[in-house]
Formats: structure tokens, sequence, C-alpha cells
């Protein structure tokens, strides 16, 4: 038997190949086909473009190894039925189960690396391709920039829109830039052409326009106008820009997609508990508020039992990443660097306010009073869900104005529904990790059946079930992905329901596999359609 399985085995080989490498060459291509045009002819070097689309293969082979294997085994398979060969195993004695069992073990391995390359590879190529992308931004100014499209220069504050840019000597044609800066006035510069280049300490952007008019408008005096023409005139705009160095992996921020699970696994727990203590407050200070925002008792899931499993196997994991201190909004005085737009998702909910610095001040003071053991509940009667004891108020919180009392419920809701968000997103993307993994396994057990049951159905069967059951699985990810966003369901059910229904169709069909009943006339499910077409036919002539 184990020629058999080596023979079935070795049938598989070629055509995981073959289809690996076309799905990744076609995704990969449709990729490079969106920056191929960002990158070449910029003055880049070559090792930086080959490297750019070089980190972009770890997330397509992520999608297209299960796609791969799904194409393979529906090949395979139907390549032996069409062949007789199956029907030569049957007369052999060798039963369907035993033909799909080396198939079904390999996919568990197969299964198994996809686990380790999306827990160790895939994060560390995103996180590398991140970097260099930033590198790319910050060596040529213009590579980040659109044309025909109004670009962010400096948050909020600057913004830069240009008819044509040429990338090789960076100059801009039809420039208009729109200056956010001073609150009491709006300035626009247009300018017929501009230069766009860093400073000597490639630190600051510098802007050279040429044969443009500066327009100003008093939001006290709207109906002034004030215009001033120029020939040249020059813009700085400070700390954009940075010399084109490979930066260390740790020195900026990761997100959601460039951490390792357990690093993603203690974000989530220390958001968890920011949460459920921000919820507390909010409990102790406006209950009917909290009411709706009460939070479910927290689990590890398979994230946390994963990285248990690691540390009980002494396997050494990067350190968990600490929530960044943006998450929770800071005083204006307080400098930080802006997270990617991606690090906290939004709530599904209305839009929240800024916290004024006093707000911010008064919720971290309530945080400060409701961490004191004596005002505390006791963790083992008291969950995040179950509301603490009213006795726990202390004297000084009855004394607070109606206005101190607002700014630290809005504060402290801020706080909550930014912490909520963050266990919710890394939640979904630990989950996401497990079950693209496990879509190997899932996608064997349903090809395998299906191409034995249509014997004759060849590139044509393997080709459109193949799109079928790309489509359902990925549709019903994308699905999933955000409904558990928005906390409609939890995201174990999110990611995981379109395994479950396919697994389960598959499971079926492989019981099911040893009641078949096929003839040299088709698969058993032709054979039910012609009697059944027959029937029909008979009724009919009766009456």
């Amino acid at each position: 038997m184990k020629i058999t399985s080596k023979y079935i085995l070795k049938e598989h080989v070629g055509p995981l190949v073959f289809a690996l490498s076309a799905l990744t060459s076609l995704l990969l291509l449709n990729y490079v086909a969106k920056k191929f045009g960002d990158l070449v002819g910029k003055g880049l070097p070559a090792r930086a473009i080959i490297e750019f689309f070089a980190l972009s293969i770890p997330f397509t082979v992520a999608m297209t190894l299960p796609m791969a294997i799904l194409v393979a085994t529906l090949h395979a398979f139907s390549r032996l039925a069409s062949e007789n060969e199956i029907t030569a195993y049957k007369a052999s004695g060798v039963s369907m189960h035993r033909l799909v069992r080396p198939v079904l073990l390999t996919a568990l391995g197969f299964t198994a690396f996809m686990v380790w390359f999306n827990d160790q590879v895939l994060p560390r190529a995103n996180h590398r391709l991140a970097t260099l992308t930033s590198d790319i931004s910050r060596k040529k100014p213009t590579v980040a920039f659109k044309e025909q499209i109004i670009n962010e220069v400096s948050p909020n504050r600057l913004y830069l829109r240009a008819g044509r840019i040429d990338r090789t000597t960076s100059m801009m044609r039809e420039v208009t830039i729109y200056d956010l800066s001073l609150p009491q006035k709006r300035r626009s510069i247009h300018a017929d052409s501009g230069l766009l280049e860093l400073s000597p300490d490639q630190v600051d952007l510098l802007l050279t326009l040429y044969s443009g008019s500066m327009t100003e408008v008093s939001q006290q005096e709207p109906a002034r106008l004030q215009r001033n023409f120029f020939r040249t005139d020059f813009v700085k705009v400070r700390g954009v820009g940075n010399n084109f160095e490979n930066e260390r992996p740790d020195s900026m921020y990761k997100s959601d997609r460039e951490m390792t699970i357990c690093e993603l696994q203690g974000r989530v727990e220390k958001a968890a508990r920011t949460r459920d203590s921000s919820w507390k407050i909010l409990w102790k200070y406006d209950r009917k508020l909290a009411q709706p925002l009460q939070p479910d008792v927290f689990r590890a899931g398979l994230g946390g039992l994963y990285c248990r499993a690691l540390a009980a196997l002494h396997v050494k994991t990067a350190a968990a990443a600490t929530i960044p201190q943006d998450t929770v909004k800071k005083p204006a005085t307080t400098a930080a660097a802006t997270p990617p737009q991606d690090t906290v998702k939004k709530p599904a909910g209305p839009p929240l306010q800024v916290l004024s610095p006093a707000g911010q001040q008064a919720a971290q003071q309530a945080a400060a009073q409701a961490a004191h053991p004596a005002e505390q509940a006791d963790p083992q009667r008291h969950g995040p869900g179950v509301p603490p004891p009213s006795a726990g108020l202390v004297p000084e919180d009855q004394a607070l104005t109606a206005s101190t009392r607002s700014l630290i419920v809005e504060g402290t809701k801020i706080q909550f529904m930014n912490a909520a968000n963050v266990v919710d997103g890394h939640s979904v993307e630990i989950e996401k990790k497990f079950a693209i993994a496990a879509a190997c396994f899932i996608f064997v057990l349903l090809g395998a059946p299906i191409a034995l049951r249509f014997p004759r159905g060849g590139v044509g069967m393997t080709i459109g079930v193949s799109l079928a059951v790309f489509g359902l699985y990925y549709v019903g990810l994308i699905v999933g992905e955000t409904m558990a966003d928005r906390d409609y369901v939890t995201p174990f059910w999110g990611m995981w329901s379109a395994n479950f229904i396919l697994g389960a169709i598959g499971l079926v069909l492989t019981i099911r596999l040893g009641r078949e009943g096929t003839t040299n006339r088709g698969s058993e499910t032709t054979e039910l359609l012609d009697r059944a077409r027959r029937r029909v036919l008979r009724l009919v002539r009766r009456r």
C-alpha cells in the first residue's frame, strides 16, 4: 500500500506546482502592473525595486497555495478516474477512502506549514515591505504624490495638487497648494510650475514655485480678499523627509498584518484589560451609557492556545508589541507619531468626538482611582460582564460637577471604543491566519469526492469547480471579516464559518465515497438525473 500512496501523491505534484506557479504569477503580475509605474524611472536603485517585488510574493502565496491544492486534487483524481485507474483499484479491493487518506494526511502537513508561514514569514515580509515603501517615499517624495489628486503633504496642515509630475526631474506643472496651518486664515497658492526636492539634511521638503499667486481669506473678514503675485516663491515643510536607509525592523510601528500571532495575542490581552477597566469607569459614572456597551468575558481563543503551546515547547517567539499611545487620545501638548490608518478600526456606531485636554486628564485621574484596590471589584467575583458594586464609590465622586463627569465619561468612552476595536480587529487577524491555513485540508476534503463522482469532467470540471469554491470561500472570508469588525459576530465565527460550511459538505461527500454507483455512462448524479428524466417522460405519456 505504500506504493499506492506514493503513486497517488506523485500524481498531485505536477498539477500542484503548475497551479501554484500560475496562480501566484497571475496575482503577482496584477500587483506589479499597479506598482510598476510608481517605482521604475524615478532614480531608485535596482536592488530596491527587486526587493520590493520579492517581498510582495509571500502575501500572494498565502492566498494561492490553498487554491493550488484544490486544483491539484481535482485534476489528479479526475485523471485517475477518467483513465479507469480508480476502477482497477476497486477491482483489486482498494477502497476509495484508502486512496484519499494519504492526500488528506499530506494536506494536514500543508496546514501546519501554512500556520507557520502565516505566523512567521508573512508578518516579517509585510513589515519589511512597509518599511521599504516608507523609505522609498522619503527618498523620492514625488513617488508618494499622484497627479490630478489632492495629496496630503503635512497632516491637517498642507495639501498639494499637481496636474503633471515629472518623476525624473521632480518638476510639477499646474501646482495648487492649500495651507490650513493658520486657524484664522485660509491660504491657497497657485503656480504654473514648481520643483519638489528635499533639503540638504534630507529632513525638510522644499517647494520652489514659479509664476503664480497667493490668495488669503480671513475668517473674521470673509468679504476681504488678499492676493499677491510672484515670479518665484519658496515653501518649506519641516520634518517630512529622511535618508534612504534600511530602517531596523522594530523601528516602525507594526500594523496587525505585520505581527506574529503571539504579538497580536499580547496586544489583544492588553487591550481587553483596558477595555474592561474603561467599562467599569463608565458604569461608575453613567450606567445608562455603559449598559449597551457591556463587553463579553474575554477568552484567549486559538491565539492563546497556540502561544501557550509554543511556550510549553520552549519555542522562542517575538515579544508582543505594546499598544501605541496614539490608540488613546493624548492632550494636544504631547507630541506623538501618527499610527497607520488601519491601526485602530472605526467603530460601527456614530463617530466619536475628540476629547479636550482637560477631559483627558480627568479621565486619566478616574482611571487611576479605579485601579486602586479599595475601589476595584474583586476579580474572582466580578468579571468584565458583571457590574462592580455601587459601594465602591468614594465620597469625592459625589462632589464632582456635571461638567467634570461629562468630561470623564467622554474620555473613558473614547478609550473604551479604541480598546474594543483593537480587540476585535486583532482577534479577526489571528483567526484569519488559522482559517486560511485550515483551507488546505478543507479543499482536499471537498475536492477529492467531487473529482471521483465526475470521472469524465476533465479540465472543464476542474476549472469550474475551482472557481466556484474560490469565489464562495473568499467572499465568505470578506463578509465574515466585515461582520466581525463591526461586532455583529465573534471573530471566530466570522473567519471560520466558510470553513465549517465547505468542510461539512466535503465530509458528507467523503463519507459517501464507498456508496457511489458509477457506470461507464457517467457518475451517480448523472444516473440519478437520467432516471428522474425517464420517470417524468413516462408520467407524461400515460396522461
